[in-house]
C-alpha cells in the first residue's frame, strides 16, 4: 500500500511554512513588494526547490524587480532555512512568479464579458 504523502511533499510543505516566516521576519528591503508563496515544488533528490509566488501589486516592472531582489537574497534565505529546518542539504531555491491566478482572473473576466444572445423561441 503506498504512503499517503511522499517525502518531497512533506519537505515542500515545511519549506513553504519556514520560507514565509524567514521572508516576513528577516528580509527588510523596502523594494520587495508584498507577496505570498502559493506553491513549493521540490525535486526528487531534495536538492532543488522552485517557489511560486504571487504579488499583490499589478505593476509588471515592480514585480520583475522584486523577483530579482528575492533571487539575489537566496543565499541569505538558504542560510536562515538551514538554521530552522533539519535537512542534510538545504535545497537550491529559485523564486518564480505564479501566473496561474492571473490567467484565471483573465478567463473569469472574459466569461463575464461574454455576450450571450437571448434564447430563441422554439416552434
Amino acid at each position: 500500500m503506498p504512503k499517503d504523502f511522499k517525502r518531497t511533499d512533506r519537505v515542500a510543505a515545511t519549506l513553504q511554512r519556514e520560507l514565509a516566516q524567514v521572508i516576513r521576519q528577516e528580509l527588510k528591503d523596502p523594494r520587495i513588494l508584498m507577496f505570498s508563496i502559493t506553491t513549493v515544488e521540490v525535486s526528487r533528490d531534495l536538492s532543488y526547490a522552485k517557489i511560486y509566488v504571487t504579488f499583490l501589486e499589478k505593476d509588471v516592472e515592480k514585480i520583475k524587480i522584486s523577483l530579482q531582489l528575492i533571487n539575489k537574497a537566496v543565499g541569505f534565505i538558504r542560510s536562515e532555512l538551514g538554521k530552522r529546518v533539519k535537512l542534510r542539504i538545504v535545497p537550491n531555491l529559485k523564486f518564480v512568479e505564479d501566473v496561474v491566478i492571473q490567467h484565471g482572473e483573465r478567463l473569469s473576466s472574459l466569461i463575464e464579458n461574454l455576450q450571450v444572445p437571448p434564447d430563441e423561441e422554439r416552434n
